[in-house]
């Protein structure tokens, strides 16, 4: 299985062979890279571009763009985490006119305050009647 990520990437060393990969322009994607072989473990550039990932059985393949040459890296595995801006859009959710958003934003300000939570605790039984 092939993935290719096109644009620029920021790198950032999490430490023990894993990197986090993200790109916010044109669409936001971040890659998480699990056990990197050494000495691709240590701190790739602060950049780079055009990642080309490849699943094999037993490991990963990423092959990138940095400072201008070609770089194959080898780890254990890969995570590729494409956030989907329209994903809520088509599901029947719940929509709350502006009574329900106030009422809602009052108890979540209650609760926040030092012993708010059980002011309203005594609220919701006063107001069943026990």
């Amino acid at each position: 299985m092939r993935c290719n990520l096109p644009g620029t990437f920021l790198t950032r060393n999490l430490g023990q062979g894993r990197w986090l990969l993200s790109r916010g322009a044109p669409e936001p994607v971040e890659v998480l890279v699990l056990g990197a072989a050494p000495p691709a473990a240590s701190s790739p550039a602060l950049e780079v571009s055009d990642i080309d990932i490849e699943w094999r059985a037993d490991s990963v393949w990423l092959r990138f763009i940095s400072e201008g040459r070609p770089i194959a890296v080898q780890a254990q595995g890969a995570i590729v985490h494409e956030p989907l801006p329209r994903l809520y859009a088509a599901l029947p959710l719940a929509r709350l006119e502006e009574p329900g958003r106030r009422f809602w934003r009052r108890v979540f300000r209650l609760v926040r305050i030092p012993g708010g939570r059980y002011l309203l605790g005594f609220l919701a039984r006063r107001t069943r009647g026990h």
